[in-house]
């Protein structure tokens, strides 16, 4: 006899929705991470009054009602609106590209005089069938946003110029013709009151937890506890890189602790001109409002991924993408392994995005028992 119906690998949120509802029906669920705390990528810490984000800012966003009511089960959220800036050489730019934007660069007050501006800069810079991201961007926007506002945040992101990148990573860019400074457009928007880490802890109370466990290093015995695993790491380890190493992007966070009341004024400030290393500033503090005497602050540098350091922003060219639907197929023979999340799924997955397709899963899997 299993001593677990479900042994679950990782404990962020797609591993902790799918614990929380077989809990919820009478499964018993151990579930285990390689870290030493629950809460994945979304984990918070508390700094004397400040929810400090460790593994970079979570703003949790979404149009999907199901999702909001089933996420504020676990949480209050607070009215936090995400309303980020750019520093170019030190000038002050809205995003995203808004009106405010447009009145900055150009002094023009009406959406009529932007699009004419656009217009006539795309028109001056069009490049038929555009071979590389610069010249797809520049096709976009023109080429005084695509200097000021992309090229070197883009060039830091991916770790190589713009016109070695392809086209196809910047399809669109958001382009508002109104003063609204508002980053996203979801009905719903917040940040927890308590910070994340409280709903992971209401997610998980009454199931066993296993932290500093690595499954792949003693999989046999893991597996040994449970009748069904789901593992929510990355799918190419999973299969001993059978068909090869899937890639990613890191990235590396420096943190500060700072005895004053307010660094940058703002939450979310993006670098990007290129010679500034890191592509933003976070201060934590503006996410919850918290009136304290100091404040923390994070720089966020990306990073060449390598063994050891974590797994951020899956590069989805056509080579990786084609070495991850052959593990795909694998995947979809498993009777007693199910599979979830970002890095098995090799997608990048907004939280919202995260529940619903953990949500999903638990409907497949106890189909038969509702």
């Amino acid at each position: 006899m299993k001593k677990y119906d479900y042994l679950i690998v990782g404990a962020g949120i797609f591993g902790s929705v799918f614990a929380y509802e077989a809990k919820k029906r009478g499964k018993k669920v151990l579930v285990i991470d390689k870290r030493n705390h629950i809460g994945g990528n979304m984990y918070t810490k508390n700094d004397e009054g400040i929810d400090v984000h460790v593994y970079g800012a979570h703003i949790f966003h979404t149009s999907n009602e199901v999702v909001w009511n089933y996420i504020n089960q676990f949480t209050k959220f607070n009215n936090y609106i995400n309303s980020p800036i750019a520093n170019y050489k030190n000038t002050i730019y809205n995003l995203p590209f808004n009106m405010n934007t447009f009145n900055k660069l150009w002094g023009v007050v009406t959406p009529q005089e932007a699009m004419e501006k656009i217009r006539l800069q795309q028109l001056e810079n069009y490049k038929e069938n555009p071979k590389n991201l610069e010249e797809q961007a520049i096709n976009l926007v023109g080429p005084e946003i695509y200097e000021k506002l992309i090229k070197g945040y883009t060039e830091k992101q991916w770790g190589m110029s713009c016109k070695d990148l392809p086209a196809f990573i910047i399809k669109r860019l958001p382009v508002r013709f109104t003063y609204d400074n508002n980053y996203f457009n979801d009905t719903y928007q917040g940040i927890p009151v308590e910070g994340y880490t409280k709903i992971f802890e209401k997610l998980l109370e009454g199931i066993d937890v296993w932290l500093e466990c690595d499954y792949l290093k003693d999989r046999a015995y893991y597996d040994s506890l449970a009748t069904k695993v789901l593992y929510t790491g990355p799918l190419d380890a999973f299969y001993e890189f059978r068909y090869g190493v899937l890639e990613y992007r890191s990235l590396r966070f420096e943190h500060e602790r700072l005895d004053i009341e307010n660094y940058q004024g703002n939450a979310v400030v993006n670098y990007t001109e290129r010679e500034v290393p890191y592509t933003r500033i976070i201060e934590h503090k503006h996410f919850n409002f918290a009136k304290t005497k100091h404040t923390v602050i994070t720089r966020e540098y990306p990073d060449t991924y390598e063994a050891g350091k974590e797994m951020y922003y899956p590069i989805n060219d056509d080579k990786n993408n084609e070495i991850y639907k052959q593990y795909k197929e694998l995947a979809k023979e498993e009777t007693t392994y199910l599979f979830g999340g970002r890095l098995a799924e090799y997608k990048y997955y907004d939280m919202h995005a995260v529940i619903l397709s953990a949500l999903s899963l638990v409907k497949n899997e106890f189909s038969d028992e509702s």
